[in-house]
């Protein structure tokens, strides 16, 4: 059984989310169309943003374009129509509308290049992955063009496909350490059903920090984690079992937070892609025995590494991939240029 056909039969929405701009997002969804060509699954393409030009709109740099192949079902902007080279049947005018016009779901009648784009809205994007599953697709790729931390988020997809590599940093060691440790971030254990989560659950549509102290919840004035660790260490007691923060968890915040705390209070997050603290200061955290669980986390299909950098250097060829493999574990790593 091929890659693609496993992930179709495990996911429906699959994400494509890029470590940093020129890590080979692109060229990893290119990949996957052509694996898809060849194990004969029907993929819907869309986007977070916009992708398949020729230029990078921000850098300026020489993009991959994206080949579509015929029967693929694409979300497209009407701006962006015309400037296809594939063949496009229009299916359908959505209600979705972008900087670039009302998206159309398109089925592609003659192989070509496109420009795809989609709804930044996260819930304007799952209906719309919706109509494209009814429309035919059996997998729907979506490119990661905008953040990668909220294009990351459980909410806009089943699963990614993280894409990394030598822009990273011309140190191969730096490069699989920070791939990791977004890997660990997003494997973050997933708070279990319970009294404990309901309590979270029913109250986090107040979007407020809250402090669980022997199963009461107490909802701070405080709309954000930011600059609020002073305070979180004033309210903390010796009675705090929880404290719930639906915002950013940085570095600011946990560190105003006295580390003998910790052991004795767990911090929830809504996913992994609120926590904004580098590889090294969370594994000091975690040392001092900080504890956090999320709400969601984020399943990793596979990733992929891009050994060259466009600035021109360049890691010998399978040595990233070998390294990260063994770094992974389980998680399938592929070098898509070379194996494509």
């Amino acid at each position: 059984m091929g890659f693609l056909t496993r992930l179709s039969k495990e996911y429906e929405r699959v994400s494509i989310v890029g470590m940093a701009k020129n890590a080979g997002k692109t060229t990893t969804l290119n990949y996957l169309i052509e694996e898809a060509m060849d194990e004969g699954i029907v993929l819907g393409i869309t986007s977070t943003g916009r992708d398949g030009e020729t230029t990078d709109l921000v850098t300026g740099t020489e993009k991959p374009k994206v080949y579509l192949d015929e029967g693929t079902i694409v979300s497209v902007p009407v701006q962006l129509y015309e400037l296809s080279s594939a063949g496009l049947e229009i299916l359908r005018m959505t209600q979705y509308s972008t900087a670039l016009g009302q998206l159309m779901l398109c089925r592609v009648a003659e192989s070509g290049y496109v420009q795809i784009a989609g709804p930044v809205n996260t819930a304007d994007h799952k209906k719309m992955c919706g109509e494209m599953m009814e429309l035919g697709a059996q997998l729907i790729l979506i490119d990661g063009a905008v953040d990668r931390r909220s294009i990351a988020a459980p909410a806009t997809s089943d699963a990614i496909i993280l894409a990394t590599g030598a822009v990273l940093s011309r140190n191969l060691k730096k490069v699989v350490e920070e791939t990791i440790h977004i890997v660990r971030l997003y494997q973050t254990k997933r708070l279990p059903e319970g009294s404990l989560r309901d309590k979270i659950t029913a109250g986090a549509s107040e979007d407020k920090i809250m402090v669980i102290n022997h199963g009461e919840p107490q909802f701070l004035d405080l709309l954000t984690g930011l600059a609020a660790g002073k305070y979180l260490d004033e309210v903390i007691g010796k009675e705090t079992e929880c404290v719930y923060i639906p915002g950013a968890l940085t570095k600011g915040v946990i560190g105003d937070i006295h580390p003998s705390k910790f052991k004795d209070v767990l911090f929830v997050l809504k996913d992994p892609t609120k926590v904004f603290v580098d590889a090294v200061s969370w594994q000091q955290l975690l040392k001092k025995g900080l504890r956090v669980m999320v709400l969601e986390n984020i399943h990793i299909a596979a990733i992929t590494v891009n050994p060259y950098a466009p600035s021109g250097y360049s890691f010998a060829h399978g040595e990233l991939r070998a390294v990260m493999q063994e770094a992974a574990g389980d998680i399938p790593v592929m070098d898509v240029k070379y194996e494509a």
